[in-house]
């Protein structure tokens, strides 16, 4: 007897590894001035955008004191706030953005471990 062969449709659904997203992830920083929290968050984001996403990264930082309305526009109540607008779903990370652990897993960034974490 012959062993029956699986239908087409079940052939080609096969589990495909987790691949990172293709084309750039889009950044969003929204600062509130020039204050060292802002300073820190900034130096952490374009640090990641340079180590890990290297040619795969568009950043904006947007100082909410300049664009008031893009603040509003957006729902931002605290700083420093990183958007990821892209790959989506949309996520925020509110704060200086020290423990970068939870930023790289929801990033799904393997980590090249050229930033501490």
């Amino acid at each position: 007897m012959k062993a029956k062969k699986k239908p087409a449709a079940a052939r080609t659904l096969k589990k495909l590894p987790a691949k990172r997203p293709v084309g750039k992830y889009v950044l969003r920083l929204y600062v509130a001035g020039a204050t060292e929290r802002s300073r820190q968050a900034v130096q952490r984001v374009r640090e990641l955008c340079q180590t890990e996403l290297a040619g795969h990264c568009q950043l904006a930082v947007i100082d909410i004191y300049q664009q008031p309305k893009l603040a509003r526009a957006n729902q931002i109540v605290a700083t420093p706030t990183l958007v990821i607008e892209f790959p989506k779903p949309v996520r925020r990370f509110i704060g200086n953005l020290s423990n970068t652990t939870g930023l790289f897993l929801k990033l799904e960034v393997p980590t090249k471990g050229k930033i501490a974490l």
